[in-house]
């Protein structure tokens, strides 16, 4: 019987996906590298990024005036890294529970 994982986090993903993904960290698109082993500045990296924005603007959505970040960390971290690199002057916050006092904290 297949295992769900419905808690919070990574959840599973469609055994093709995983199969695709598998092959990438052998054999990268026919590079010979691992798609784990070449630079996030190759134009072949950067055809990966340039395909999950796009994926992420079908998906959601999103106008073409807006930009898409892709950062790393938890969604906690992101409570540091957002106002750390894009705040110029001052936030203002909304205290409405306990992920808010997070972010102000971090922020």
């Amino acid at each position: 019987m297949k295992k769900y994982n419905f808690n919070a986090g990574p959840s599973i993903l469609p055994d093709a996906a995983l199969e695709a993904a598998a092959k990438a960290i052998i054999d990268f698109d026919g590079t010979g590298l691992s798609l784990l082993s070449i630079s996030h500045r190759t134009k072949e990296f950067e055809g990966v990024l340039e395909e999950a924005k796009s994926l992420f603007r079908e998906l959601l959505n999103i106008p073409d005036n807006y930009s898409i970040y892709f950062v790393g960390g938890g969604a906690s971290t992101q409570f540091f890294h957002i106002p750390a690199n894009f705040l110029k002057t001052k936030a203002g916050y909304v205290n409405t529970g306990v992920w808010s006092k997070k972010a102000i904290k971090e922020a």
